[in-house]
């Protein structure tokens, strides 16, 4: 069966998602079509989610807290980084799903970084970092520090994702860890330390942490500084920035300056790819045969990454 599939958002004609997941179903031979769809105003975005013509969608910059909101069951992910990525429809539902901080680990721990028992810190406070703080969580970070430009905010933020993971922790079972390797749900929010802080106060966190992820927009303009002084990196630590496409950004070339195991956001796009495409399959009940790593390669190649 034919299935439409679309990237949602504006400005999107630089993205590589269509020629990542088209390959991918190529090789697999269904018949999805998965398409650019830019909507230049909100309304016409909403237009477009209130027709529901399609099997799932991607969604990216401007549009996700749309997304959020149109949908009409979240999943956790969703709700704990407040903010959708992904929206798929299934018995008459448009479920919402956020699968950036699973990407992200996924290709980190695919480069040979280790989660478990890390010490790990997440710049940004919005529905990225979010998703990834908590997918840190679930990898067995030890501590998990989301930094902001303000503190309060980032209190704030950090206090309001600890509420709703208590609550959905314990609203039923606890499931078994998703895969190997993985914290259940409820032995993340148990056992791994949420904290926060603010760039100007946090300076020990950044010294101290072995991964440091930037997950705000700095870096996609040419000319943005870093989120942080990266005089505060030391050797030995990882550091990823989620933006990428752009030249090398100053956090990447502070990183890369004191010594820093250095990765940018491709790893990230094509990881959260393979997520997403790993869900739908189950959605619709298709049997591959290919592993996650066989995906991320096809899906890597098409879009002329090296990684």
């Amino acid at each position: 069966m034919g299935e439409n599939l679309y990237l949602l958002g504006h400005p999107i004609g630089h993205s590589k998602s269509p020629i990542m997941y088209n390959a991918l179903y190529e090789k697999l031979g269904l018949p999805w079509a998965y398409e650019p769809m830019d909507c230049v105003d909100a309304d016409e975005a909403r237009a477009f989610l209130d027709a529901r013509e399609f099997f799932s969608i991607n969604i990216t910059t401007p549009y996700k807290p749309l997304a959020f909101e149109a949908a009409t069951v979240r999943a956790a992910t969703a709700k704990l980084a407040r903010g959708a990525n992904v929206l798929v429809q299934k018995n008459g539902a448009l479920i919402a799903y956020n699968v950036d901080g699973e990407g992200c680990v996924d290709y980190l721990e695919r480069a040979g970084v280790r989660f478990a028992g890390s010490q790990v810190v997440v710049c940004g406070t919005g529905p990225t970092a979010l998703s990834i703080l908590h997918a840190c969580a679930l990898a067995g970070a030890k501590r998990v520090v989301l930094v902001g430009r303000d503190k309060e905010r980032a209190r704030a933020t950090l206090e309001a994702y600890v509420e709703q993971y208590r609550t959905l922790a314990f609203a039923t079972v606890d499931p078994p860890a998703a895969r190997e390797g993985r914290l259940s749900f409820r032995a993340a929010y148990e056992q791994v330390d949420f904290a926060f802080g603010g760039y100007a106060s946090a300076t020990r966190v950044f010294s101290a942490a072995d991964v440091v992820i930037n997950a705000t927009p700095l870096g996609m303009t040419e000319g943005d500084p870093a989120p942080f002084d990266t005089a505060l990196l030391r050797g030995g630590q990882t550091v990823f920035d989620a933006v990428y496409g752009h030249g090398t950004t100053a956090l990447v070339a502070g990183a890369q300056k004191a010594g820093c195991a250095v990765f940018d956001g491709q790893g990230m796009l094509v990881a959260q790819a393979v997520a997403t495409a790993v869900m739908l399959l189950e959605i619709a009940g298709v049997e591959t045969g290919l592993s996650r790593e066989e995906m991320f390669d096809i899906m890597a190649d098409a879009a002329g990454f090296a990684l």
